[in-house]
């Protein structure tokens, strides 16, 4: 029995070192797709976080965002992070409680919610009713996409004023921004132009995963 136990709990290490080793990796077709990784799953280079700093850590290749109100914005080489028309694929677990979010088109900025750029939503049962890969404010999801604990794909494309959301290939949103799109003065920045990306730390309740996180560049 000893040993049945021993060879099981050896397998399991050799599988979660698999994991390791295969996540945040691109295959050959992703290249030459164009696809670009922004995480490597061993550090935050290429991210610079705002306030609350420690809200983002790197665990088992996995990016974690747990803690007080924070933004990571991604500062990489990759398009010099100045994107305008994308497609960005990411790889999410969330805990209940959970409330994040997938800013594009932004900025950096130090302290607060940021104020340029669309919100995609991470949410699967936190009270917000506005659920997981919505645009947040625009044009925003009453369903939850996935489940609290079960890993899932969000991927965003813009092209031109053209958004989408999808999990696991399921189509959430299908938005086109108008001409002239006005704003209430507290969303003035949430227009489509161009700009980074960051992933937000909600508050210290909210525990969300993150990994596979790549983009590949559109014409």
């Amino acid at each position: 029995m000893k040993r049945i136990l021993s060879i099981l709990i050896l397998s399991a290490f050799a599988l979660s070192r698999t994991f390791a080793a295969e996540a945040n990796t691109l295959t050959a077709a992703e290249k030459s797709a164009g696809w670009k990784l922004l995480f490597d799953g061993k550090s935050l280079d290429g991210w610079k976080p705002s306030e609350n700093k420690g809200t983002f850590t790197v665990q088992d290749g996995l990016l974690v965002a747990f803690g007080k109100r924070s933004h990571l914005f991604y500062e990489g080489p990759v398009a010099n992070h100045d994107f305008k028309n994308f497609e960005l694929q990411l790889d999410i677990k969330t805990f209940p409680k959970a409330n994040g979010g997938v800013y594009f088109h932004t900025q950096y900025q130090e302290t607060g919610w940021p104020e340029k750029g669309y919100e995609v939503q991470v949410n699967n049962t936190h009270s917000d009713k506005k659920k997981g890969a919505g645009l947040y404010s625009i044009q925003d999801n009453f369903e939850a996409p996935a489940k609290d604990g079960e890993w899932y794909t969000m991927r965003i494309k813009v092209e031109g004023k053209h958004v989408q959301t999808f999990v696991n290939g399921r189509k959430i949103v299908d938005y086109t921004e108008e001409p002239n799109a006005e704003r209430p003065p507290n969303m003035k920045g949430r227009l489509i132009s161009h700009g980074t990306l960051a992933i937000q730390g909600h508050d210290p309740e909210s525990k969300v995963m993150y990994k596979n996180i790549k983009v590949r560049v559109l014409p």
